[in-house]
């Protein structure tokens, strides 16, 4: 599991929650953006009332970046969201995204210019800007260069940077291992908000021998 600690919370405090079942305050990659010194950067707000923004320290977030410039991460972000599509998730875990993969960039050459050559690419093919285009052509953008490199790249990040970590697992009401924290027994065993209820059928006759 992924946690970006951003707000620190006394260990005290956690493990009391945990104990109690509450849910303790989110830790998002929020930061302040005047501290940020990256060769981009990229920000934005959450959505007042949506989940996350109740559990976040701040409604604001900004993420740095060391290789990747701000329309680069934006680009990336985009591709991420037409390959992955929540209308639920906020820019702000597709922006773990960019992240992620600039971290893969920073003292490897070779992937730096496979992702800018990428984004180019994208460009070229959304006629423009694909990070301002419309959802059609970004979704054409993205087809037209599916099967290469830079694709498969992108697309296997998704997996990680987009579904493991803590912002996803509260916009789709997954609580996360329980196993490192005692078990399920105290920690919503059965407890399956988050599926669908199966039918009755599912279950076998009970046996009384």
């Amino acid at each position: 599991m992924k946690v970006i600690p951003i707000v620190g919370t006394p260990s005290t405090e956690r493990e009391c929650a945990e104990e109690l079942l509450e849910i303790p305050r989110l830790d998002l990659p929020l930061t302040r953006r005047e501290f940020l010194r990256g060769t981009g950067v990229l920000s934005g707000v959450l959505v007042a009332g949506s989940v996350l923004a109740a559990l976040a320290p701040s409604r604001t977030w900004a993420v740095e970046l060391k290789t990747l410039t701000t329309d680069e991460g934006e680009a990336l972000m985009k591709m991420g969201r037409t390959l992955y599509p929540h209308k639920q998730l906020p820019d702000a875990v597709y922006a773990l995204l960019a992240k992620d993969l600039d971290a893969m960039a920073v003292g490897d050459s070779e992937v730096a210019q496979q992702l800018r050559d990428g984004v180019t690419k994208l460009n070229e093919a959304a006629g423009g800007n694909f990070a301002k285009a419309g959802d059609a052509k970004r979704l054409a953008a993205v087809k037209a260069i599916a099967g290469s490199p830079f694709f498969n790249t992108v697309r296997g990040k998704c997996i990680t940077s987009l579904y493991d970590n803590d912002m996803a697992y509260r916009v789709f009401g997954y609580p996360g291992s329980s196993w490192d924290k005692g078990g399920y027994i105290r920690r919503g065993f059965q407890d399956l908000k988050w599926l669908p209820d199966p039918p009755l059928n599912a279950s076998p006759k009970p046996y009384f021998g």
